[in-house]
């Protein structure tokens, strides 16, 4: 593809063209940075990758706690046996299925917290997905998600249209807001095309065309100008021809094409800050298996592609952390139809270069009946917020979040200590 943009595709434009090539000097200040993009990585620059399990994943068969006799009592049928449990302390174990990822657990850059979750006691997944993205638990006027105000708010930050990046079709309620973000429902739609630009040209100039014409491209912006300046910086660096490192293998399906694209944005340092992609299918009620079945297959695919994605990375990993999320959990006590059903506290995975690891976080609270939240749940130990608060601060460097989770006392006390000082 020629270098500079068509004169058909320019004269189409029109008035954004001149906008853009001309007189916005933000515009100018993020084009300078793309035509850097491949000079090597930027140094000291972290990356959050945000994972959401939609539908409340079970964390009690995630991070099995095989060392309680209560959980092989409340889950004859689901429970892992022992002996396919991959163990981490003699009490904790992951699943089978997340095996890939023990070395990294080994390695210490790989830490669980237990019974986290919301303060809010709502068993919706609609209201919990809502409150643990817009950081704002039992509040529904909250108009952003918790990932954008902190882009709002921080101080020090790569002016780069990339900076805050989901995959998909839409963007997520966690990164809605006034700061600008992007979604992405496919990088290899803004590849280089084939040799031949007579048969259809290449994605990057139909890419432009689409723009201009008000047509989907495959890429949601908050701003017209936005979407332009993603798309140049694409064509600049073209980061969807950066194939998998070290022998990484990322799993077919949605996940892996999501980190797999994450890690190309990383590698061709697009100014990634924070990035997020959904995993749906963890509404476990019917049929919901133990070493093998509907979870397992699910683990599967996130023990393959998160392991994929941190061999892929290598040394870059040192700056990225990836963080899983879900709603809520599932009950203590499996259901008549072998799955369980909405429950309250969960597990979350921690894996980078900067995470304390080698560790459950957080106050375990025992599986006794007495303990359980309302007689049949894991109980929250950790808010949610207090794990988010922690990598915002010590990831990322945040300073001051007051006005990323308004209304809420953090304190140094409350920190899980997943991410070293």
């Amino acid at each position: 593809m020629s270098d500079s943009i068509s004169r058909r595709v320019f004269v189409r434009g029109g008035a954004l063209g001149l906008v853009s090539f001309g007189l916005d000097p933000l515009f100018l200040g993020r084009a300078a940075y793309a035509l850097n993009a491949s000079t090597g990585p930027a140094a000291g620059k972290r990356t959050l990758v945000c994972l959401f399990q939609r539908g409340a994943v079970d964390g009690l068969n995630m991070i099995v706690p095989h060392g309680d006799a209560q959980y092989y009592r409340e889950r004859p049928r689901i429970a892992i046996p022992r002996n396919k449990v991959v163990d981490l302390d003699g009490h904790f174990g992951l699943h089978p299925a997340l095996a890939p990822l023990k070395p990294f657990w080994d390695a210490g850059s790989l830490a669980a917290v237990h019974a986290v979750g919301s303060p809010d006691g709502t068993r919706s997944h609609f209201d919990a997905q809502d409150y643990m993205e817009s950081g704002t638990p039992g509040r529904k006027s909250t108009t952003d998600g918790w990932a954008n105000r902190y882009c709002q708010n921080a101080r020090e930050h790569t002016d780069t249209p990339f900076r805050a990046v989901a995959f998909g079709p839409q963007l997520p309620r966690i990164m809605a807001g006034t700061a600008p973000s992007l979604a992405i429902d496919d990088l290899r739609s803004f590849g280089v095309g084939g040799r031949n630009p007579g048969r259809g040209g290449d994605k990057l100039t139909r890419a432009f065309e689409a723009l201009y014409e008000g047509a989907a491209t495959g890429l949601l912006a908050t701003s017209a100008e936005e979407s332009f300046e993603a798309i140049r910086m694409l064509k600049t660096a073209n980061p969807a021809s950066l194939s998998p490192a070290a022998g990484a293998a990322y799993p077919r399906g949605r996940l892996g094409q999501s980190l797999s694209q994450i890690a190309q944005l990383i590698k061709a340092d697009m100014g990634v800050e924070i990035a997020f992609a959904d995993l749906s299918g963890w509404d476990t009620h019917v049929n919901q298996g133990n070493d093998q079945g509907q979870l397992a297959q699910r683990l599967t695919e996130l023990g393959q592609a998160l392991a994929a994605f941190a061999t892929d990375l290598g040394e870059r990993m040192s700056e990225v952390c990836v963080l899983t999320m879900s709603e809520f959990g599932r009950t203590v006590r499996e259901n008549g139809t072998g799955g369980t059903d909405h429950g309250h506290g969960t597990a979350m995975l921690v894996l980078g270069g900067t995470v304390n690891g080698k560790q459950i976080a957080g106050r375990w609270p025992g599986l006794d009946p007495a303990a359980r939240y309302e007689g049949r749940d894991v109980a929250v130990t950790t808010d949610f917020r207090d794990l988010f608060r922690e990598i915002l601060t010590r990831h990322l460097g945040a300073r001051d979040l007051s006005a990323v989770f308004p209304g809420y006392q953090v304190s140094e006390a409350k920190r899980p200590g997943v991410i070293r000082g």
